[in-house]
């Protein structure tokens, strides 16, 4: 029997949209470098990275807790709404999850802007914690693209 479920968080940022939703758009350059500490690389293995159907292979830095590697599809993107949807397609996450799907919305606020993250999956077995520690991640990430832009 699967266990599906979905997590969503909601960042407030100091960042306006155009300028945080660029930075996660050139993530493939720019998290490796800004961000070594979470990531050791990142490769266009097809497509160009960013429109639908590219697939890239993240490679995690030295003390991931839980992935060390994955391979990402992107499913869909909208530059005009500042929205992507990815699946993870192979790598470390999937001995846990059967289904990994996330999505990205970036949206223009009084303050700067609002970051949406939610995420679909399906557990491998029952006893599978939910993926908190990937949402965990994920918000940390948020905010220190957001310092990242701050400090540009």
């Amino acid at each position: 029997m699967a266990t599906r479920g979905k997590l969503e968080v909601d960042i407030d940022l100091k960042s306006n949209a155009d300028k945080f939703w660029e930075t996660i758009r050139e993530s493939t350059t720019i998290f490796p470098k800004a961000f070594p500490h979470d990531y050791k690389s990142i490769e266009i293995l097809e497509g160009d990275g960013k429109a639908a159907g590219s697939i890239r292979h993240i490679i995690y830095a030295e003390g991931s807790l839980l992935v060390k590697s994955s391979k990402e599809k992107i499913e869909a993107a909208d530059d005009e709404k500042k929205t992507v949807s990815y699946t993870i397609i192979d790598g470390d996450l999937l001995q846990y999850y059967k289904k990994f799907r996330g999505h990205i919305s970036v949206t223009p606020n009084e303050n700067g802007s609002e970051v949406k993250w939610c995420a679909e999956y399906e557990k491998a077995a029952h006893d599978v914690p939910d993926p908190t520690i990937i949402k965990d991640f994920v918000v940390k990430n948020f905010l220190e693209v957001d310092a990242y832009i701050q400090n540009a």
